[in-house]
């Protein structure tokens, strides 16, 4: 719980995968209110559907009132709420840095170091892959 007394909640929706799909969803959240903290969107296993994984802080009484009304919407198949269940939470971060020829052994070091990843490497910079528990 936060200081203003509002809970996170971590939501999972699976959904139709069509275009304005999610910016329904978005909006319903916005349109009460609510921010999205995190918000993370893929393609399943089934082309035709997406899962749409999402944090907000808000009063539980208010989710609930949420979690019933996406589920009414047409596009939206299923609804879960992590909030009281065990599940596996990784934050990941890339980052882009510049890696002149003088520098790059050290930064390939702190990579190792700090047990991150190259992801992708240019002439003049690094991409860097961070992912571990979530940090505040």
């Amino acid at each position: 719980m936060t200081d203003n007394g509002t809970e996170k909640h971590i939501l999972s929706l699976l959904v139709d995968n069509q275009p304005g799909v999610l910016s329904r969803v978005a909006g319903f959240f916005s349109g009460r209110g609510f921010n999205i903290d995190s918000l993370c969107v893929s393609e399943t296993t089934d082309p035709n559907v997406s899962r749409i994984t999402l944090v907000a802080y808000g009063d539980m009484l208010i989710v609930e009132q949420i979690k019933k009304q996406l589920n009414k919407l047409i596009n939206v198949l299923k609804v879960i709420d992590f909030t009281d269940t065990e599940f596996v939470q990784r934050e990941m971060a890339l980052i882009k840095v510049r890696a002149k020829p003088e520098y790059r052994a050290e930064i390939l070091r702190m990579v190792d170091i700090f047990r991150s990843r190259i992801v992708d490497i240019s002439s003049n910079y690094y991409i860097i892959e961070v992912t571990g528990d979530e940090w505040r």
